[in-house]
């Protein structure tokens, strides 16, 4: 599947943890539960997935550099609130938010990067500008506006 001794490898495999550890908090949130270890896992992992992306050769700034620094700017509140602020007061709605958007950043991506990759679904889309690939996207934006306001909504029992 991936070679996991390449960058590449590496930085695909923390993605899907980390998308696999975002579900389960985004799903505790939407309960109104917490899961702490789980959290700081997600948190981590989705920090350094957009911090190895930035480890890639390239020339010039890419939309995928413009997305990683978007990530990595949503993920701090994200951090802030969960253990600066303690979840308090407002900071829940802020973290679970911020978490969720954490969460859609990988998903985006990792549309966009099957779509690029795997080959039924570049026949449908061969370029990110064909409708397939947006009305996914669209799909994926909507689901997550959904699950960010329940998230916001859900308190956890104290």
């Amino acid at each position: 599947m991936f070679d996991p001794t390449t960058l590449t490898g590496i930085h695909t495999y923390i993605s899907l943890f980390a998308i696999a550890a975002g579900i389960a908090v985004v799903a505790a949130l939407v309960r109104g539960r917490d899961r702490p270890t789980t959290a700081a896992t997600f948190l981590a992992l989705a920090f350094l997935t957009s911090a190895t992306g930035f480890l890639f050769s390239f020339n010039g700034v890419l939309p995928s550099h413009v997305v990683g620094a978007v990530a990595i700017l949503v993920l701090l509140p994200a951090i802030f609130a969960r253990y600066g602020a303690g979840l308090s007061g407002r900071w829940h709605g802020i973290y679970a938010a911020t978490a969720v958007a954490s969460l859609y950043f990988l998903v985006f991506v990792a549309v966009a990067q099957a779509f690029a990759k795997v080959p039924a679904l570049q026949a449908v889309a061969p370029t990110q500008g064909a409708p397939a690939f947006a009305v996914t996207q669209g799909v994926v934006l909507i689901a997550f506006i959904g699950l960010g306001f329940a998230s916001v909504r859900a308190r956890p029992a104290v």
